[in-house]
């Protein structure tokens, strides 16, 4: 194939059996399971077991993960001690990245990875994908503390992955509410077929990194503002926008000024994005629940969904997974620096089944590119120069 394709738009890179994005429909699965179920009836681990493995786990099976993941949430006061000589004006997720990576230092285990061929042992896969996954939600919450000068809230085991988050964030037990509406936003956010940050893990994968730096490679892919930063682009628009009666005007001067308008449109999705309808659902219950007393940002974005859809739906512009979470997340406490880092504690899980998926049939990824310089010219030296 030698037609140059910007961003390899629309170019096949994997062959993956994880999950499908139908974007003419506006469907995603996981695994061959509607998003809409899993959210409905399923929970952040036994997904994230789903997407590991493929299929639905049993009942012990299931509670024998959980219990892994919960057995495997501390990280070694090192972490911590890493964690304090950081800037605390630093963002959440470089923080995030920084730690992640340092985390193979501190936890060896690589020799799996040390051969010239990909390694086949499953147990050494799953044991680095628990440890990855229970540690990257302990490292969030602990950030919001030490950045403001307090020791870290220890995780507890008797909680879910969900609602240990929640409280080691806010150092009390969560409204069950919002501990199921952040479940559900981690199931939400787990996958998505190969994105950019799928992208860095396959390649950084391919060449037999450690697992903690193939992650750290996906969360510096994350971090920019058009892959997961949008959600805290998001809540930053709505908060300059102020009140609903402002959100034609602002639509109107965006689309004048082509300007990007956050949280709507999507490259794979020519209607809502699924997991937008579902967040907006779960805002809805929210403000069911307080009897309509909920954050003043949600009249704004609903105003903005509609002027902007009103104006852009003809061509496959709609609201997509960003535009709603942020609006939950700062619900739950969560500041909006650490939105995005809460995006990778979920994204965790599809990247370590995408690193899986890679190990089980490597090929080092090298792809070529159309060269557009001069042609082959002699050396001259210097007093010679024009």
């Amino acid at each position: 194939m030698n037609q140059y394709l910007p961003g390899l738009a629309g170019v096949p890179a994997t062959k993956s059996n994880i999950s499908e994005i139908d974007g003419e429909k506006g469907k995603l699965y996981y695994r061959g399971y509607p998003i809409e179920q899993l959210a409905e009836y399923s929970s952040f681990e036994e997904t994230t077991l789903l997407l590991l493995d493929g299929e639905l786990p049993t009942k012990d099976a299931l509670a024998t993960f959980s219990e892994q993941l919960r057995a495997n949430n501390r990280v070694k006061y090192h972490i911590r001690e890493l964690m304090k000589t950081l800037p605390s004006m630093g963002h959440p997720m470089e923080m995030l990245q920084t730690a992640v990576a340092s985390l193979g230092m501190f936890y060896p285990g690589n020799e799996c990875l040390t051969g010239g061929d990909a390694c086949e042992d499953l147990n050494y896969i799953h044991n680095m994908t628990v440890k990855i996954i229970a540690r990257m939600g302990t490292v969030v919450a602990m950030w919001e503390h030490i950045r403001n000068g307090y020791d870290p809230i220890p995780p507890r085991t008797d909680l879910s992955h969900a609602e240990n988050f929640l409280y080691m964030l806010n150092g009390e037990e969560p409204d069950p509410i919002l501990a199921h509406i952040m479940d559900v936003c981690l199931i939400l956010h787990a996958e998505h077929t190969i994105n950019a940050s799928t992208f860095a893990v396959l390649v950084n994968g391919s060449t037999l990194a450690s697992p903690n730096t193939v992650i750290a490679s996906a969360i510096g892919a994350l971090s920019g503002p058009l892959h997961g930063g949008a959600n805290q682009k998001v809540v930053e628009m709505l908060t300059e926008i102020g009140t609903p009666d402002n959100a034609e005007k602002y639509v109107e001067e965006k689309l004048a000024n082509k300007e990007k308008i956050w949280g709507m449109g999507h490259r794979e999705y020519k209607t809502k994005d699924p997991r937008a309808t579902i967040l907006q659902g779960m805002v809805e219950k929210l403000m069911k629940s307080r009897g309509g007393n909920v954050n003043p940002l949600l009249e704004t974005a609903m105003a903005v969904e509609k002027a902007a859809e009103d104006r852009l739906s003809h061509k496959g512009v709609y609201a997509n997974v960003d535009f709603y979470s942020g609006i939950l997340y700062s619900e739950m406490g969560v500041p909006s620096d650490q939105f995005t880092a809460i995006f990778a504690m979920a994204r965790s899980a599809g990247w370590m089944a995408h690193w899986r998926e890679q190990l089980s049939d490597n090929r080092i990824f090298r792809p070529t590119q159309m060269y557009t310089g001069v042609e082959p010219r002699d050396y001259k030296p210097i007093e010679k120069r024009a």
